[in-house]
């Protein structure tokens, strides 16, 4: 039988979530910029030095937020795979593509902070929390590519196709049983899906299109061919 937590972790638990809670609300309102921990420690009622025990760096607090969205939107991704029959592959990649680009547009400062413009003075650490969280979001995508490819071989460069820099660089992704030809489908795939979410939700794609539903989903109709389940490709509901 596990030990329930003392007080003093209950309270500590508490106000580590109230001060992410307005660190959050910082970043939706005013930008990654607008993070402030003496902002932070004045709302709720601490003092600087009070706040630095949870805390004792800005870069603290940030990996913490950002460790926290990648969280989310994994979570969100699981749930919509875990909702289909897992014999069900090309379902589950078309739902996990559509649930990061459903959480990346209705929380696109979260967005900016994990994929693209970072706190001033940030420096992302290549190893730690960060790249943990960022390698289990990675893995909802990549697991069902896998499966997909395990038990639907699509068609895929041979390595001579490709760039001669690019096989030794694509053998480091984790792809099991894949080789560089899928892996490089894999990673074609992803800067297809990301760029599509990335420009819509950076207003980039107003140009153009104002639907950005509508080119994502034209790419993974594209995509769908791509990976032999044209006909498996369903619109959204």
């Amino acid at each position: 039988m596990s030990i329930p937590p003392s007080r003093r972790d209950r309270l500590r638990e508490e106000t580590v979530a109230h001060i992410q809670e307005v660190a959050r609300r910082q970043l939706v309102e005013h930008g990654s910029a607008g993070i402030s921990l003496r902002a932070i420690a004045r709302e709720l009622g601490m003092t600087a030095p009070g706040l630095y025990r949870y805390y004792p760096s800005l870069d603290e607090l940030v990996t913490a937020l950002i460790v926290d969205c990648y969280a989310e939107v994994t979570a969100q991704m699981e749930r919509e795979r875990d909702a289909l029959p897992p014999e069900d592959l090309p379902s589950r990649l078309l739902a996990v593509s559509r649930a990061f680009r459903h959480w990346s547009v209705e929380h696109p400062a979260e967005f900016g902070l994990i994929f693209g413009a970072p706190v001033p003075g940030f420096a992302r650490p290549p190893e730690g929390p960060v790249e943990e969280a960022g390698a289990r979001f990675g893995q909802v995508f990549r697991d069902v590519f896998v499966q997909l490819w395990l038990h639907r071989p699509f068609t895929a460069p041979h390595p001579d196709e490709l760039d001669p820099r690019l096989p030794a660089e694509l053998l480091r992704i984790p792809g099991g049983s894949l080789g560089p030809g899928e892996l490089y489908v894999f990673v074609a795939c992803w800067v297809r899906l990301y760029g599509a979410v990335a420009m819509e939700v950076f207003g980039q794609l107003k140009w153009a299109v104002e639907e950005g539903e509508a080119l994502f989903e034209t790419e993974l109709r594209q995509l769908s061919r791509m990976l032999a389940m044209a006909d498996e490709y369903r619109p959204p509901r």
